[in-house]
């Protein structure tokens, strides 16, 4: 068997266990044992192999975190629609009251919402935009 077939199972292997676990750092790892069969087959030596294998798969993972961090906001837990069931849903405002706030119907409860700033004060559909303890902020759908 020759060395880069061993690299090119190690990194299929590497690329199977991400399918299985959804870890996108795996398929950054399986870039270095892609590196070292190049190697492989340009001719490098087996420590030369290893140490590309390395800094490759290091390297991909310390970027991809790099970028991830620098790009990548996600919204706070109250208003991640993957955290909070309630982000997203619609709720009928059937009027303001004079502090603002409005009673609502929601899930089988009487809830308190309250309207972003910029969303004007009128009976109607609202959508949940982010729930702030036991109340509802919602905007104008």
């Amino acid at each position: 068997m020759e060395e880069s077939t061993f690299w090119w199972l190690l990194a299929g292997l590497t690329i199977a266990c991400e399918l299985m676990t959804g870890t996108f750092y795996l398929l950054m790892l399986a870039l270095g044992p892609i590196g070292a069969a190049l190697s492989a087959k340009a001719g490098a030596g087996v420590s030369t192999q290893i140490t590309v294998a390395a800094l490759i798969g290091a390297g991909a993972v310390v970027i991809w975190r790099w970028w991830r961090l620098r790009n990548h906001k996600e919204p706070p837990a109250q208003a991640n629609p993957d955290v909070n069931m309630d982000v997203g849903q619609l709720v009928h405002v059937a009027g303001w009251s004079e502090d603002e706030s409005a009673q609502v119907h929601y899930r089988g409860a009487n809830w308190t919402a309250l309207r972003r700033a910029d969303t004007p004060a009128l009976a109607g559909e609202y959508r949940i935009v982010e729930v702030v303890g036991s109340r509802l902020l919602v905007e104008k759908t």
